[in-house]
């Protein structure tokens, strides 16, 4: 099997959305913010050929479905849709991925499903030939999001993914397309039912942490969101499924951090999680099934 981290649109928005309760001396060590107070994020996917056989991308990052007005709004930084293009970058095309594996609908993580704006154009869906994986119980959040976070959610997707003919929805730790080569984990303290993938391998895999992890500074305990609807159920999850990776050997691929992709898991002496070896890109990075 072998690994490729595909980069999706990037964007910037507000640090102290992004790091909640943590002070902006601390976060602005992390990721310097900018004049309007807004820090640098990737939307990135993690690409897997000869996965149960079969080519998986999992998530798809923000993409390029919004309008210009909408785009600024959300610090959508590239026009284009750069997920194609890293894609392409790869050796493939979205006509020829599989399966997509989605953690969660909130745009910036399924939003690359959809091909680029076009004034008066209707939301089309891209990936002709994959399976779309969605876990069952964030399914159900999807076709009816809480005031909150409405707004995270693409009023067209779910409607398209359902008359796809193609979508399955996951329960439990594995999936009908994938079998036991994935095995998923849940968090509500993002959104209601986040599906985690790892992708299991002998001596420790690989799982995509979306945002229950968006990247390095938030592998610290205390650390959440301000997008998090429930940060102390998210620190207790988190806090079980650092524990778990952690003793498997399981190394952390992330979303949105800026400047790595995949980092292992360590503790300090005081028992603080620490992601040391970080990984900036993975290009046909061998992993052993």
């Amino acid at each position: 099997m072998r690994l490729w981290s595909i980069d999706g649109n990037s964007q910037r928005l507000d640090g102290g959305a992004m790091f909640g309760n943590v002070p902006r001396a601390l976060w602005g060590q992390w990721l310097p913010p900018d004049e309007a107070h807004r820090v640098p994020l990737a939307c990135r996917a993690l690409l897997a050929r000869d996965l149960a056989g079969r080519t998986v991308l999992f998530e798809t990052g923000i993409g390029a479905f919004f309008e210009p007005r909408m785009r600024e709004r959300f610090g959508v930084v590239e026009e284009r849709h750069r997920l194609l293009d890293s894609l392409a970058e790869a050796g493939l095309g979205h006509e020829d991925i599989d399966v997509v594996v989605l953690s969660h609908l909130h745009f910036d993580h399924a939003g690359g499903l959809l091909a680029p704006w076009r004034e008066g154009a209707a939301p089309a869906l891209l990936f002709p030939n994959a399976r779309f994986l969605v876990g069952a119980a964030h399914w159900q959040r999807a076709l009816d999001p809480h005031p909150r976070d409405r707004a995270s959610f693409i009023p067209e997707l779910a409607p398209l993914l359902r008359d796809s003919g193609r979508l399955e929805l996951v329960e439990g730790a594995h999936s009908a397309t994938l079998g036991e080569a994935v095995r998923f984990h849940y968090s509500d303290g993002h959104t209601p039912g986040l599906m985690l993938s790892e992708i299991v391998a002998p001596g420790g895999g690989v799982v995509f942490c979306a945002d229950l992890i968006p990247g390095r500074p938030w592998v610290h305990l205390p650390v959440t969101m301000g997008y998090d609807r429930w940060p102390e159920r998210l620190i207790d999850e988190k806090q079980a499924f650092l524990d778990d990776m952690l003793a498997r050997g399981v190394r952390l691929f992330f979303t949105h951090d800026p400047g790595c992709a995949m980092a292992r898991l360590a503790r300090d002496p005081r028992g603080k999680y620490l992601a040391v070896d970080p990984l900036e890109r993975l290009v046909d990075w061998p992993l052993a099934a």
